[in-house]
């Protein structure tokens, strides 16, 4: 249920729900279609052996189209649209604030590595986010990637991704 809005609240502006469900359907049909035509060209049918490598993965995409270009028509074309505002400028605004940050970590995982970037990324979003003091922030980030280092790569013998700068080069691991 959405709040009543008084005559002192702007009205909410964005883009209505049906535009957003469209988009997603579209996505998924196109999905779907790339794993269609990956399956046909792997060979979906019935071999002498039994299916095909691309059989069941064919009618899973078949599947994804369906559900995709039905989903899509009803957005668009269905009689009852969904015009409410899926999100307003101040909720995308909380939601990006959090999805930025997450694709710059991915991005920084790629050059320095899971440890490095995973400390950076935790005492940012602590002193951004949280308002914490950065030498706190700092403190627990180094204690995060010691930890981790210490129970992935010393005591459980699994090394994880450490980056193509291998800043932890220096310690053997």
């Amino acid at each position: 249920m959405e709040p009543t809005e008084t005559s002192d609240t702007p009205p909410r502006t964005g883009v209505p729900t049906y535009v957003v469900e469209a988009v997603v359907a579209f996505l998924i049909l196109a999905m779907g279609l790339v794993v269609v035509h990956g399956s046909w060209k792997l060979g979906s049918g019935w071999t002498t052996d039994g299916p095909g490598a691309g059989y069941f993965p064919f009618y899973i995409g078949l599947i994804l189209c369906v559900s995709g270009g039905a989903t899509m028509g009803r957005a668009l074309f269905g009689k009852k649209k969904d015009t409410a505002i899926f999100v307003d400028h101040q909720q995308l605004r909380r939601v990006l604030s959090m999805l930025l940050p997450a694709l710059l970590y991915l991005l920084a995982v790629q050059f320095v590595g899971l440890y490095i970037a995973s400390a950076v990324y935790i005492a940012l979003f602590m002193i951004v986010l949280g308002k914490y003091s950065p030498i706190k922030s700092v403190t627990v980030g180094v204690l995060a990637l010691a930890l981790f280092f210490l129970m992935f790569e010393v005591w459980f013998k699994v090394p994880l991704f450490k980056g193509t700068l291998d800043p932890l080069g220096f310690l053997g691991y």
